[in-house]
């Protein structure tokens, strides 16, 4: 990438390494996105306990987050980059042994550990690495690992199920994890100031939540995470209910495709243009995409949804996440990432539960309109209550003001 020749020679390596880290580490991730709940279908799950199982991940998640965040501040980013990646090759060994509904609650939550640690010291370590000229692009480029790995990822997985079985899929998905582990062991942290003394107690987590500079980009992670979920744990099972000829890991691999080309240039284009444009944008494509697979009867539908979908979260993911590095210190930058991205977690979390007891009564497609309704008011909330008053917050979010919460 052009832009990492603008670093020294140890800055550049760092971010290749990352680069090459966070690809293994999403393609472990995705290579288990369109079996799983197939896998949890064939052991004998209902659709509320497939909910719950693949909802438990995020309990994981969201228990983790805020000590993985203090742990980034007060110890480095790299210890939280092993935490993550150790999990994530070790998870999956368990999915061959695991046959109980209680028991992969319990393995799903533990998967859900490494997620939370990755994505918390990724996010941090590459903030780290850039500055506020050049965040946004910076933050874009170095996403792409997670739609390149979630377009490897699950197409790896689809088709080693339908070839060669689960046993072969979980061995992939830990052997992934494990290079990605590998990887991370020469990352050197580079300098950060360290938090004061007595500030990382445990009400400064909430504090820091009750903020306006991060509740409500917590509030719009929240129902975003709702939705999320929902596509993530009851896609595949929707495309098999209604008979389309589809591999499910064609559906995440198309929104990956889609992510990864909108990244290419929405990162840059937030530098000049800010952050709060693009993330409405986002939202309003992420709800046209759950609109059409609410109505979606063919595979050219499901796939074109699947594209729409991923172009929106390809620039909602890191819009949110440079919009939040704008707002944080950078000795506070692990514990901002982990508190605003518990959203997103609490959503995932409930996601299954919640709406697999409602796939049970309305089934899997009227879920996806549902979903809509949840993105379109995460929209109502960002242009109306991201800023300091209602005419702030509506200039920020077409693009005519900076944020008024972002620090110099």
């Amino acid at each position: 990438m052009k832009l990492f020749r603008t670093f020294d020679a140890q800055l550049r390596r760092n971010l290749l390494i990352l680069f090459t880290a966070g690809l293994l580490f999403w393609s472990s991730m995705g290579s288990l996105l369109p079996t799983l709940p197939l896998y949890i279908e064939h052991v004998g799950a209902t659709k509320q306990q497939i909910g719950i199982v693949m909802g438990s991940f995020a309990i994981g998640l969201l228990l983790s987050r805020p000590w993985l965040g203090k742990t980034a501040d007060r110890r480095g980013r790299k210890i939280v980059l092993l935490i993550g990646t150790l999990v994530a090759a070790i998870a999956p060994f368990g999915f061959l042994v695991v046959k109980s509904i209680p028991l992969l609650m319990l393995l799903r939550a533990f998967h859900g550990i490494s997620i939370a640690a990755f994505t918390t010291g990724y996010l941090a370590l590459v903030a780290d690495l850039s500055d506020e000229t050049n965040r946004g692009e910076v933050i874009g480029y170095m996403s792409l690992v997670t739609p390149i790995g979630l377009a490897i990822g699950p197409a790896i997985g689809g088709y080693l199920q339908a070839g060669a079985g689960y046993t072969a899929l979980f061995i992939s998905a830990a052997a992934l994890g494990g290079l990605a582990l590998l990887c991370i062991l020469p990352v050197v942290n580079p300098p950060v100031k360290t938090s004061e003394p007595g500030e990382d107690n445990d009400n400064q987590l909430w504090r820091i939540l009750i903020s306006p500079r991060v509740r409500i980009p917590a509030v719009v992670m929240l129902l975003i995470g709702l939705a999320f979920g929902n596509l993530h744990t009851f896609a595949p099972l929707y495309i098999k209910s209604t008979g389309v000829d589809l591999n499910a890991g064609l559906f995440y691999t198309a929104g990956a495709i889609a992510s990864f080309s909108v990244r290419l240039f929405t990162g840059r284009a937030s530098d000049r243009l800010g952050r709060g444009l693009f993330i409405t944008i986002s939202l309003v494509v992420y709800t046209i995409a759950m609109l059409l697979l609410w109505k979606a009867n063919s595979a050219q539908t499901f796939l074109f949804a699947a594209i729409i979908e991923g172009a929106g979260a390809g620039t909602l993911m890191p819009m949110m996440s440079t919009m939040v590095a704008d707002r944080a210190l950078p000795q506070e930058r692990g514990r901002i990432f982990a508190v605003c991205f518990t959203g997103l977690d609490v959503g995932i979390a409930i996601a299954g539960p919640v709406l697999g007891s409602i796939a049970d009564q309305v089934g899997y497609r009227d879920m996806f309109g549902y979903a809509a309704m949840l993105v379109f008011l995460a929209l109502i909330i960002f242009i109306t209550m991201s800023g300091k008053d209602l005419a702030n917050s509506f200039r920020f979010a077409i693009g005519r003001t900076t944020d008024v919460y972002a620090l110099k």
